[in-house]
């Protein structure tokens, strides 16, 4: 006789391995690291937390290498399917020696970061430099199963990434509640995705690979060395804003703009999911172009969904934001809203661009960032530096949405 508890697993299982089962993995995977700061936050204090929120955000920067890992490995799956044996074991001898090396630089780096953060000790930025090496493995892991669209493994990844980093961190601050048991909480949880990936990927035996060469090996490294510069690009055009607010407003209004940003972080983060799902399809001729529209018209129609939620309902808005303190910009929280919603659409026609490797992307987002900081700095006020934000975003979006059309007309041009 079948139990509940087992059509209950069997329902679950069925679940992790559509479409729908990334969506759920990644929710729960920015819920759990959400949920990691925030019990840090109460259990060190603003000051000890003010140096693990600063680690993490180094540690986003850093791991821009594993997302271009990611990107590399999940486009030449699906670009090259008949070749997956000898893709997979070059991607991920690239990438356990671009995590060693990465991690030997970012441990060696260790004694500046200590300074530069005004850390306790030099024990929590030697234990973030470790970090950076399985955090770096798990991205080729990750590429690898994306791209073999193999979701139930892939969603194990992404659940392992979040919650174990909220049960294990808080563990260790509860022992002891230092910036260092937090740091060290975070390298071990960052093993857990690593080991699960290993599992996933234990299947193929050696015998059965066609090793690529020394050329495949160099080129796997500069696509993702491409890929990474691209992705931090997007990363410093979705987050310099803050630091512009911080430098040009004052204290109070600075803080008003932060504030705003979660907003525009939760749109953002919201559909991630879509990215992972339609990337392997951007990566496929016959599917690239189907799969950018379906893109774009979902994650549109998301952002204007949200943009109007946040309009009508500011005030359950503010509550999620802080509360009455931040009432100052609570007629302003849909502008934020738009702010994720066209980030969000960037964030895709990124993934677009790389999927078809164009090198163009990064110099337009470059160019963003340039405008971005160069514009900005000339606000003077909340809603002078959203509005400018929003302008430079939109301006971005349209040019690699007009880049990414000619790309696929030049793809449906018969050769002559």
């Amino acid at each position: 006789m079948t139990t509940t508890a087992e059509v209950s697993g069997s329902r679950l299982g069925r679940l992790l391995r559509s479409t729908a089962g990334i969506a759920i993995a990644m929710a729960v995977m920015n819920v759990g690291t959400y949920a990691f700061q925030m019990v840090a936050a109460r259990m060190l204090g603003p000051s000890q937390y003010g140096a693990v929120a600063s680690m993490m955000a180094l540690l986003m920067v850093l791991s821009v290498v594993q997302l271009g890992l990611q990107a590399t490995a999940a486009r030449r799956i699906s670009a090259e399917p008949d070749d997956v044996g000898a893709i997979e074991h070059t991607v991920l001898l690239t990438t356990w020696r671009a995590a060693g090396i990465l991690g030997i630089l970012a441990v060696g780096a260790s004694p500046a970061v200590w300074q530069l953060l005004r850390l306790d000790g030099l024990a929590p930025a030697i234990l973030l430099g470790l970090c950076v090496i399985p955090i770096t493995v798990m991205g080729g892991q990750a590429g690898v199963l994306q791209g073999e669209r193999r979701w139930l493994p892939l969603s194990l990844v992404y659940l392992c990434a979040g919650v174990p980093r909220f049960v294990l961190g808080g563990a260790f601050m509860l022992v002891s509640p230092t910036e260092t048991s937090a740091m060290l909480g975070v390298f071990v949880a960052s093993w857990v995705p690593v080991a699960v990936g290993s599992w996933a990927l234990r299947h193929r035996p050696d015998d059965d690979i066609d090793h690529h060469d020394t050329h495949v090996r160099r080129d796997v490294l500069r696509e993702t060395l491409g890929s990474s510069v691209a992705l931090l690009a997007f990363v410093a055009l979705s987050n310099l804003d803050v630091v512009v607010a911080r430098s040009m407003l004052d204290e109070h209004d600075a803080g008003l703009y932060a504030g705003g940003l979660i907003v525009t972080k939760a749109v953002l983060f919201l559909p991630q999911f879509a990215v992972v799902i339609l990337f392997p399809s951007m990566s496929t001729a016959h599917e690239s172009r189907s799969a950018v529209l379906k893109g774009l018209a979902f994650l549109t129609g998301l952002g204007v969904a949200g943009s109007a939620a946040t309009y009508l309902l500011s005030s359950l808005a503010l509550v999620f934001i802080g509360g009455d303190d931040y009432a100052a910009v609570q007629d302003k929280l849909w502008l934020f809203a738009v702010l994720g919603g066209l980030l969000s659409v960037l964030q895709l026609l990124v993934y677009a661009g790389l999927a078809k490797r164009g090198r163009a992307t990064k110099y337009l987002i470059a160019a963003g960032v340039v405008a971005l900081v160069g514009v900005g700095s000339t606000a003077d006020s909340v809603t002078a530096l959203a509005v400018t934000v929003a302008v430079v975003d939109g301006s971005v979006v349209a040019l690699l949405a007009v880049l990414q059309m000619f790309r696929h007309r030049r793809e449906n041009t018969p050769a002559a």
